[in-house]
């Protein structure tokens, strides 16, 4: 195991939390549907009502096949720009699109939750709490306000892809990213250039992350508050740098989980949903035990054989 036991399972229990946060956001936003008996003929009729997404956002109502398409380049034109902004390390222009896109997830995803309270205009309320928390997020980051905000990022980002998505496209969808994760660890090293470039260059990083440090560390940082109680630490002591192990999970690897199991639970109800979660904990739970020190792993592999199996369990039993 490549992290200490609590660490892993901190970040498999904010993996899960997320995805039932995912199912709740997704689940609000779905349309439901209506009889709306007809006067003149008596014939009733079925509509979907609601469903609509905050701010103006609409989902196109159109063939899948193309709404397959353009979400595929759409993600290959995002990683074309994260990789020309890199190039010519053009940072504040990184934080400020990842401001926006953070500030509009988070507004879809607390919306989601105030739409349940007897607030008027919830989508104000729910922008007013995430501007703050996005600039914090971005601007003056720190542990506590990265990863809980991370909880309903990925939620209020699946929301959108969720209604222009079909179980086959979405299958297809999972099969590309699992073999392009494969290669942008293992053959390119892209992922964990982008990775580091986020961290190191901008202070940035789109996924959980979890510092800790190893028990000889702590023993030093600890020697040093004693020693220097009531004292002033030199100024040579307070700038020594100690090593600081980061135990990361990428974004990618929480939200496609969530996009899939919110198709499925639109297209086939809950448990095949809750099925699909499951998997995908199995998948990177079984990552998590085989991992190694020193190496770097696609997650998204060992998650979509894991969302398969669900698949395949709701197949066989429920739909």
């Amino acid at each position: 195991m490549k992290h200490r036991l609590s660490i892993t399972l901190i970040l498999l229990g904010m993996f899960l939390v997320t995805q039932f946060i995912g199912l709740f956001v997704v689940n609000t936003y779905a349309p439901t549907e209506q009889t709306i008996v007809n006067i003149t003929t008596g014939e009733a009729e079925i509509l979907l009502v609601g469903g609509e997404l905050p701010y103006g956002l609409e989902t196109p109502e159109t063939d899948p096949t193309p709404n397959f398409i353009s979400i595929v380049f759409s993600f290959v034109l995002a990683f074309a720009i994260i990789f020309i902004l890199m190039k010519y390390k053009w940072k504040m222009v990184i934080r400020i699109w990842f401001f926006f896109v953070v500030c509009l997830a988070l507004s879809i995803a607390i919306n989601a939750f105030l739409s349940f309270t007897p607030l008027v205009n919830a989508s104000i309320y729910a922008l007013c709490l995430a501007v703050p928390l996005s600039a914090l997020k971005i601007f003056k980051p720190n542990v506590y306000a990265h990863n809980l905000t991370e909880l309903l990022i990925y939620p209020g980002i699946a929301a959108v892809f969720v209604p222009i998505l079909t179980p086959m496209s979405i299958i297809g969808l999972l099969i590309l990213i699992s073999f392009y994760d494969m290669w942008a660890v293992w053959k390119s090293g892209i992922m964990q250039k982008m990775a580091k470039f986020q961290m190191e260059e901008i202070k940035i990083f789109g996924g959980f992350l979890l510092p800790s440090v190893s028990k000889k560390v702590k023993k030093e940082i600890s020697n040093v508050k004693q020693k220097y109680k009531d004292k002033k630490i030199p100024k040579k002591i307070r700038e020594r740098k100690y090593k600081v192990n980061l135990a990361i999970l990428g974004g990618g690897d929480v939200i496609f989980p969530i996009i899939t199991s919110g198709v499925f639970m639109r297209a086939y109800g809950l448990i095949p949903a809750l099925l699909i979660i499951f998997g995908a904990f199995l998948g990177l739970g079984f990552l998590f035990i085989i991992t190694k020190k020193g190496k770097a792993y696609p997650a998204m592999p060992y998650i979509s054989v894991g969302i398969f199996l669900g698949m395949l369990i709701g197949k066989l039993f429920f739909f």
